[in-house]
């Protein structure tokens, strides 16, 4: 048997393992089963690729994306293994294919969606095999309390009745406790071993900021990513559409997806960007898992996810090549009060109701936290982080914090005087003390609380109250149109018998200051770098479109940040970058050289 960090170098290019990675590969090579949780970019699928590769027979791969096949296929076909994926893309004679070659040993790892595994007929055919092991991916997709549900999932634990022989192998990026208990059982993998790495990811900078002019906001954020691919998040489809529509209005290379649009301009914008560099991804959640694109810059969010795993999946799509990358999001008032109404107004069960408030309200804590994002993230997760991270916008940029009780119970009280039945809009007009004439019909202008918080202006006001739904002191009333009421927390503030410290919310003009202040490009490319790293990207750009596979494929990021910091210029050199296993120097070290040798010649020169 071939040794595992033989495999890694020759094979991948990679010199060494990561965190828990060789560990995980031995186990299952020596017919062990696993339950892997590792953050993503942490090196997963090398965990069964390269076990596959050092045992006899197929390995199949269970996986709940077309685009991620795909993706996993073509990059492993650059590396000279035999691969192939089984889905409804393919005509009736690829399948047949696919299947001949399966039959006659001829293929190392075969991708397939669980639908298809599940089917009778190639349950049957892989009964005639030898298999190496099976590799659930996405593995939490099994939970009915997670936030990718596949019911179809919960009918993989036949292939521990079918072939108890053969390793299995679950994995997954995203998974609380509950989470992965249910992946236990629902799998049989009560006898595997489980291997938990630290959910961290710390190429990426979490920032947070609050809603005031969304567009602008989001317009200053992408302003030092240019050129770079990212993904843009919004919570419906209008709103998808309408920004994509407005940023390529400012010049960008944006694209939407969401599940309303026909399949095939779907497919087409999905294509471009893992093909294209510098594409933003306009989209709802229904785009991103299954997305192998390790050189994503940037993932912004214009409104509030529904959970924390939600969050912290979507944002793990940036920086999966470990370079840095930035996760923003804008939020407001009301992304909290539309997504507590959806919880409201589903059919779910109270039990369900109960659970995705709880990780609402979590998302809430984080997004208002005025310490350091990371070890709240991290905590979710129940991982510690002794120290503060350095790179979120709390620790670069340590936000101010007040006694806010008095401002609290002013606000607190403006609810229970105007009866509980007006939003945030209004209790601010009532407490600024506004001479408009609805005011006066309503007769809030001789109310106690009217023009008591003159003090604060319309920006700071709305910062307390969303502060204190996120405190769980004020909620939504579901059955209105984002009007405030009271909870039975509020009781001990209002009394005076418990203080509260509030984040101090940062006037507008100051939030305009700060806005830009943590922003960055990515990768800090300088100047006289530039020439050679365009010159390295145009190269990838053309071997990938005359193979029509997508740029990373070739090379990663990484990879080419490496030829660019290290200027090899023999093939020997370029054949020690992390990332140019031996077959893809045979295939492209000399185009690579070339650029390299002629930037050489022109700096001598």
């Amino acid at each position: 048997m071939q040794s595992s960090l033989d495999i890694l170098r020759h094979v991948f290019g990679y010199p060494e393992f990561r965190g828990q990675q060789q560990a995980i590969i031995e186990h299952i090579a020596s017919g062990g089963d696993a339950l892997v949780l590792m953050p993503t970019g942490g090196g997963k699928s090398l965990c069964y690729q390269i076990p596959a590769l050092m045992r006899r027979g197929t390995a199949v791969v269970v996986s709940p994306l077309i685009a991620l096949m795909q993706d996993q296929v073509e990059a492993l076909r650059q590396l000279g293994v035999e691969a192939a994926f089984l889905n409804s893309s393919q005509a009736p004679d690829e399948q047949a294919e696919v299947e001949h070659r399966l039959m006659a040993g001829e293929l190392k790892l075969l991708y397939v969606a669980p639908e298809r595994l599940m089917g009778g007929r190639l349950l049957a055919m892989l009964g005639q095999l030898e298999l190496a092991l099976f590799a659930i991916d996405e593995a939490h997709c099994v939970s009915q309390w997670g936030h990718d549900f596949r019911p179809e999932y919960r009918q993989l634990t036949v292939l521990h009745e079918r072939f108890p022989q053969v390793p299995r192998v679950a994995l997954t990026a995203t998974a609380d406790a509950p989470t992965r208990r249910e992946m236990v059982e629902r799998l049989a993998l009560e006898e595997a071993e489980q291997f938990v790495s630290s959910f961290d990811r710390p190429n990426i900078r979490y920032s947070v900021v609050h809603k005031d002019n969304p567009k602008r906001q989001l317009r200053d954020f992408l302003a030092a990513h240019r050129g770079e691919s990212g993904i843009v998040y919004c919570m419906s489809r209008k709103k998808v559409e309408s920004t994509a529509e407005w940023l390529a209005g400012q010049g960008m290379a944006a694209l939407a997806y969401h599940a309303g649009m026909d399949a095939a301009e779907r497919a087409a914008n999905q294509q471009r960007f893992l093909r294209e560099d510098g594409i933003v991804m306009v989209a709802t959640i229904a785009f991103g898992m299954g997305i192998d694109k390790p050189d994503v810059r940037f993932v912004a969010h214009l409104d509030l996810p529904k959970s924390m795993e939600g969050y912290y999946q979507e944002t793990g799509r940036a920086g999966r090549d470990g370079l840095p990358a930035q996760a923003w999001m804008a939020y407001g008032l009301s992304d909290v009060v539309t997504l507590a109404q959806f919880i409201a107004r589903s059919e779910a069960g109270e039990e369900r109701k109960r659970l995705e408030r709880a990780k609402l309200d979590a998302l809430l804590g984080f997004a208002e936290t005025a310490v350091c994002r990371r070890q709240r993230l991290l905590a979710y997760f129940g991982e510690s982080l002794a120290e503060a991270c350095g790179n979120c916008d709390n620790c670069l940029e340590p936000p101010e914090t007040w006694d806010a009780t008095e401002a609290a119970q002013k606000a607190l009280s403006c609810v229970y005087r105007t009866g509980q039945r007006f939003g945030v809009g209004h209790l601010v007009d009532v407490l600024r003390g506004s001479q408009s004439k609805r005011m006066e019909e309503l007769g809030h202008n001789h109310l106690s609380t009217y023009g008591i918080g003159q003090d604060l202006d319309d920006h700071q006001w709305r910062g307390i109250f969303r502060q204190l739904v996120a405190r769980g002191l004020l909620e939504p009333d579901m059955d209105g149109y984002g009007t405030l009421r009271l909870t039975s927390c509020a009781r001990e503030v209002l009394r005076g018998e418990e203080r509260l410290q509030l984040r101090r919310e940062a006037t507008r003009a100051q939030s305009r200051r700060r806005a830009g202040s943590g922003n960055r490009a990515a990768l800090d490319i300088d100047r006289a770098e530039s020439p050679l790293w365009e010159a390295l990207r145009s190269t990838r750009a053309r071997l990938a479109k005359e193979q029509g596979v997508p740029a990373y494929v070739i090379f990663h990021d990484a990879t080419l940040l490496a030829m660019l910091r290290e200027h090899p210029t023999t093939l020997d050199a370029l054949g020690a970058i992390s990332g140019v296993g031996e077959r893809k120097l045979e295939h492209y070290g000399e185009a690579f050289l070339e650029v390299l040798q002629q930037a050489e010649a022109a700096g001598a020169a």
